[in-house]
């Protein structure tokens, strides 16, 4: 089994990722993806929503991986002295962003924000090989 994540990157810099269980959505086009998830309006809840550590505005809230129970915080104020989250929002605020680089952007973001929570990431585990067929073959009418 594989795991991998396929991003979907609007024109309005907003994204989503979704999970792509077994390459399942190898052959979904980009805009395919986007027509299956669509935008959600949240422009004017964004702004309202407030860093937990300084109280200024936030460019980006996120839930962090399942399980984890973690609401990631990009913060111009707190987080700009981080390498991955200065990288991040460098490309948040840019206007002539490169939507291919957010994935690379957003998992390093990701991975040093969770490890600031005690989470550390690890590697996805290699798919086991297949275990060997061995046949057996009997006279007919004895198997």
């Amino acid at each position: 089994m594989s795991f991998t994540w396929r991003y979907v990157v609007r024109p309005d810099g907003s994204f989503c990722r979704v999970g792509n269980l077994n390459s399942s959505l190898d052959n979904v086009s980009d805009e395919e993806l986007a027509r299956l998830h669509p935008v959600v309006r949240d422009g004017e809840e964004r702004s309202a929503y407030q860093c937990s550590r300084c109280g200024t505005g936030l460019l980006l809230r996120w839930r962090g991986p399942l399980m984890t129970g973690v609401w990631m915080e990009l913060c111009l104020a707190c987080d700009a002295h981080r390498p991955a989250a200065r990288a991040f929002i460098h490309r948040y605020r840019d206007p002539d962003r490169d939507p291919k680089a957010l994935p690379m952007l957003f998992e390093d973001w990701e991975t040093e924000t969770m490890s600031a929570h005690g989470w550390a990431h690890t590697p996805q585990p290699e798919a086991p090989p297949s275990p060997a067929v061995h046949l057996r073959f009997v006279p007919r009418g004895e198997g």
